[in-house]
């Protein structure tokens, strides 16, 4: 997938799969590859972005695996967003999708 695509709506999935429910990085990371490829070196910087700017809020909880997980919980602030997000690109994946259609040759190809 094209990385400027991949970058656009890697926050609406990321804020989508956290409202879903509360998760920690890596099962994030795991969570989110299932739409688009993604690394943990993509996926913690935007945690942390996101976290600064308020769309979510962390906990630890103990784990069974080792030490206690740091898991994200989205905020009122980043339902907002995540819904203005998803507006935004609903809008413009249909205008792209009109234009591609608008000009698509008679012939179909």
């Amino acid at each position: 997938m094209n990385a400027q695509f991949k970058k656009g709506v890697l926050e609406l999935i990321v804020l989508e799969s956290v409202r879903k429910r509360d998760m920690y990085g890596y099962e994030l990371v795991e969570e989110v590859s299932k739409v688009v490829d993604v690394n943990e070196g993509t996926i913690y910087p935007l945690l942390k972005r996101l976290t600064n700017e308020r769309y979510f809020e962390t906990y630890l909880r103990e784990s069974t695996e080792g030490p206690p997980r740091k898991y994200y919980h989205v905020t009122a602030a980043g339902i907002l967003y995540r819904d203005q997000l998803e507006q935004e690109w609903t809008q413009l994946s249909d205008r792209v999708w009109r234009f591609l259609k608008e000009n698509m040759p008679e012939d179909g190809g």
